[in-house]
This record gives C-alpha cells, sequence and structure tokens, in this order.
C-alpha cells in the first residue's frame, strides 16, 4: 500500500487487478479505499485499478481544512490518471469522478458513478424537501456537538440497513470520528460550489457514462438520476433490485456484472 503527498495531502492507495485497461475507484464518506475491493477483485481480469483513499479516510492524511473538499479530492484523483483511464466512483467518490470528467473530459475513458451524491441537483423537487427533513436528525446532532448521533443518523439513511448497535464498536467508533468530513463536503454537494451544474459543464462530458442506483436508496437518489440524466449526453442507468445505498459492498456480483457489460459496450 503505498503513500506518498498527492496534490499536497499524504495519500494512501491499494491496487487490485491485472487486466489491460487502467482503472481508477473512489469510495464513499466515512469508509476507505478497502471498501471497493470486493468491486474491484470482480472487475481485475479487466481493469486493473488503483484506488486511493480520500483525505481523511482510511490512511490518508487527515482534512486540514483548507479550501474545497471535493476539490482537493479531484485534485487527488487526477495525479493518478496519466492517460484516459476507466473511473468508477461511488457516492461522495463518484461526485468526485464527475468532478474530474467536467474538468479533464480527456482523462475519462468510461465512467460508472454509483448513487452520486450531489444533492444540488435536485434541488426545487419533493424528494429534495424529504432530504432535508430525513437529515434534521443529523444536523441537530451537529449543531449540538454530538458526533456519535450524528453519525448514527446518517448511517441509518446512507448505510447498508444493519442497526447501527449491531456494527462493531470500533467501525461505530471510525466512522464518528470522520462524521465532520461530511460537512466538510457539504458545500460541494449541498450547494454545488465547484459548478458542476453550471452551464454546459456537464454536456461537454463525451465518455460514455453509466449511472446505478439501488432499488431501495433514498428517493432523492432517483431526483439526481433525473437532472444528471438531463444534463450529461445520453448516459445508461440501471438499478440494482433489492439494494440501497451500498450497492458495491452489499450487492458487489450485481454492479460488477452492469460494470463488466459497460466497460465492452459499443
Amino acid at each position: 500500500m503505498p503513500r506518498e503527498p498527492r496534490a499536497g495531502v499524504a495519500t494512501n492507495w491499494i491496487t487490485v487487478g491485472d487486466g489491460p485497461r487502467p482503472g481508477l475507484f473512489l469510495h464513499c464518506s466515512l469508509a476507505s479505499a478497502r471498501s471497493l475491493v470486493p468491486l474491484m477483485e470482480r472487475v481485475g481480469d479487466q481493469l486493473h485499478g488503483d484506488a486511493p483513499d480520500l483525505p481523511g479516510h482510511g490512511r490518508s492524511a487527515d482534512w486540514d481544512g483548507s479550501g474545497d473538499y471535493v476539490t482537493r479530492a479531484t485534485d487527488i484523483a487526477e495525479t493518478f490518471c496519466d492517460g484516459p483511464r476507466d473511473i468508477i466512483g461511488h457516492s461522495l467518490g463518484a461526485v468526485v469522478a464527475l468532478s474530474l470528467m467536467a474538468r479533464r473530459p480527456d482523462l475519462v475513458r468510461r465512467a460508472v458513478l454509483i448513487e452520486p451524491v450531489l444533492f444540488a441537483a435536485a434541488r426545487g423537487t419533493p424528494a429534495h424537501d424529504t432530504y432535508r427533513r430525513d437529515h434534521a436528525e443529523m444536523a441537530d446532532a451537529v449543531a449540538a456537538g454530538d458526533p456519535m448521533a450524528a453519525t448514527r443518523a446518517f448511517v441509518q439513511i446512507w448505510g447498508t440497513a444493519q442497526p447501527w448497535d449491531a456494527l462493531p464498536a470500533p467501525v461505530r467508533q471510525a466512522m464518528t470520528d470522520r462524521i465532520h468530513l461530511v460537512s466538510a463536503t457539504g458545500p460541494a454537494l449541498e450547494d454545488d460550489a465547484t459548478g458542476l451544474l453550471d452551464g454546459d459543464r456537464l454536456g461537454r462530458v463525451d465518455a460514455p457514462i453509466l449511472l446505478i442506483r439501488g432499488e431501495l436508496s433514498h428517493p432523492i437518489i432517483p431526483a439526481i438520476f433525473d437532472e444528471l440524466a438531463r444534463q450529461l449526453p445520453d448516459p445508461r442507468i440501471e438499478t440494482i433490485a433489492g439494494a440501497g445505498h451500498m450497492a458495491p459492498i452489499t450487492h458487489p456480483d450485481e454492479v460488477a456484472l452492469l460494470v463488466r457489460q459497460h466497460l465492452v459496450a459499443p
């Protein structure tokens, strides 16, 4: 597991696969690159892929709070691309992938975006109103200075559906230690501070794109997909039956099949 400065952040990453095509895997909030290993292994005959721990996650350095989090994560992702790569991102990682595509479309050959949490894309919809109501408990806990309660509320919506108390204590603590990173991503995810939805930025992306969501995910995800489908040039959309937000972890076979098909599609 190499670790070296990338875009000014001491970054850890793992590499999985021996396939002929270079890939880049970007993980979700409160996790690490290892969360995508099951998926990486299932497509390893097609891709040899790098998966960095985003700032403050896994074994990468803590987030220093300077600048915009998603912009810095995109800077890091870009350092792994010495030419066109197939990009697979989940949740926060899918937004970072989208940011990289908008910035450097020449570096993305094909992209798979699993449950991208660009909440700003759903603004003005009933689903966004539901999202705001459902996240009130987390917001209240953050305001009260109770990170454990905030993490529990977050995981109830965006976790694997495993009860909070059933998670091992070290896992609960590790996620709680990182819950501040969810707030750090707020400007980009909630308010589109990076301007992904401005003008025709997404319309200029020319890589084939696959959008994957779980059937049981929060209703804001389909609303996000509706706007991304409007702005991106002809993305393919697939739904994993019986899955929620953490489909790459709970349903890696089904997700891997869709990824494999996308990589070889005309």
